[in-house]
């Protein structure tokens, strides 16, 4: 392991990380942080949970300067609100040290308290690019003193459709800057933002090196009956837990049906207020509930340490969201479990994601009808014949369409991102 300070790293910010229990940089930060400080622009692959947040908040706020009011000398680009406050919070001691004021921009919250903030001069905006563009046109951000942009999750922004926003902003910054991206994937609108609003970006691909992280990944067979049951066994087996269905009403009807079976649980999805979304996550995050039930809003948005199982109650449309979601647990080098409840008449469909996350992995559980051996007692003889179509309590199989066999209960509900289109391979 390397300490920041051979990377680097001024006193001042040695000294607020060591207070905060940060004494040894991780595999994305010793790689990143040298040519950052540089001032190199710089593209990165890097996992969800590895520590890029300190891989560019460390350089950035070595680099730039105390800004004027207005007059932001930092931006963050980051998808979601959840997102944006936290990298605000994990960033906070280092603005203090460096005494550089950071301000996270997002829309669900009034204005005035964030104009009240910009005109004391925030030196680090971190922003959804959809509220800074709006403060932008209004007249309340000037974005021509800007030193350092970060772009975080940029796949996810192209995911959610932000890139528009994300190139008009970056079109009114100064081209003598400096432009750190972090990605998943470096391909399609990712790539297309590199070549066009990069200079020679130095690139470090840790996702080969870190993506096997050590999260088990489980892959469950179940009959829909048995759903909940399994999944609440997971979690008093486990401890803190994060589930993911595909609809917000599947999420609330999840939270309720775990409520019913002695499980403390909220529901975070795109439904909810920005302060009922805050109000959840904190009863969460303090364990005062179990389990946090979310949509893919919450896949890459939610950053809480001590993670312990994410269960997949609904497997994803978007193959991304998958890695994202599980992304929850096992960060930062901790253990943890990612769970997938699988249906048995969907579990082909799933089959190619065993093979990208746990070659060789099996699907636990009873095996489908189709794959037991078959038995001719009961058989019906050609021409005739009276034996029963179902044995006693067996009901013909239905099925949502879902791959987890439905979203959450007998609610349906429309995607909480509004997309419908499946990229799943087959």
């Amino acid at each position: 392991m390397t300490s920041f300070a051979a990377l680097g790293v001024p006193a001042e910010l040695t000294d607020a990380l060591t207070a905060g229990g940060f004494t040894e940089a991780f595999p994305v930060q010793a790689a990143c942080i040298p040519d950052a400080l540089s001032g190199r622009d710089l593209c990165g692959r890097a996992p969800t949970g590895s520590g890029k947040t300190l891989a560019f908040g460390v350089p950035l706020m070595a680099r730039i300067s105390r800004a004027e009011a207005h007059h932001p000398t930092a931006v963050i680009l980051v998808p979601t609100r959840e997102l944006a406050q936290q990298v605000r919070d994990e960033l906070l001691p280092l603005g203090k040290a460096m005494r550089k004021f950071i301000l996270a921009v997002y829309g669900g919250v009034p204005y005035s308290s964030q104009l009240n903030s910009l005109r004391r001069g925030a030196s680090v905006l971190v922003a959804c690019p959809g509220r800074l563009l709006d403060l932008v046109e209004r007249g309340a951000v000037y974005l021509d003193k800007v030193e350092v942009v970060v772009i975080d999750e940029a796949d996810r922004m192209a995911d959610m459709g932000f890139m528009p926003e994300v190139r008009k902003i970056l079109d009114r910054m100064p081209t003598e800057r400096q432009t750190l991206l972090y990605s998943a994937t470096l391909d399609g609108d990712v790539d297309e933002l590199i070549r066009r609003h990069q200079n020679n970006p130095v690139r470090h691909d840790l996702i080969g090196e870190e993506s096997a992280s050590k999260a088990h990944h489980r892959f469950i067979r179940v009959k829909p009956v048995a759903r909940l049951g399994t999944a609440v066994k997971l979690i008093n087996d486990h401890g803190p837990t994060m589930l993911f269905a595909n609809t917000r009403e599947g999420s609330e009807d999840l939270c309720d049906q775990l409520a019913a079976s002695g499980i403390t649980a909220a529901a975070i999805h795109g439904g909810l207020n920005q302060r009922q979304r805050e109000r959840a996550l904190d009863r969460f995050r303090d364990g005062r509930v179990k389990a946090l039930v979310g949509t893919d809003v919450a896949g890459r948005g939610i950053h809480v340490d001590g993670v312990s199982l994410v269960i997949h109650w609904d497997l994803p449309s978007d193959p991304k969201d998958y890695v994202h979601r599980s992304g929850r647990t096992a960060r930062a080098g901790a253990v943890g479990t990612v769970a997938s409840l699988i249906a048995p008449q969907h579990e082909r469909k799933v089959k190619w994601l065993i093979h990208q996350v746990q070659p060789g992995a099996i699907i636990e559980g009873d095996a489908p009808p189709e794959e037991r051996r078959p038995s001719n007692i009961g058989a019906r003889r050609p021409g005739g014949g009276s034996g029963k179509p179902f044995h006693r309590g067996q009901g013909p199989r239905t099925g949502s369409g879902s791959y987890g066999g439905g979203g959450g209960g007998s609610r349906g509900g429309s995607s909480d991102g509004g997309r419908s289109r499946s990229s799943w391979s087959r």
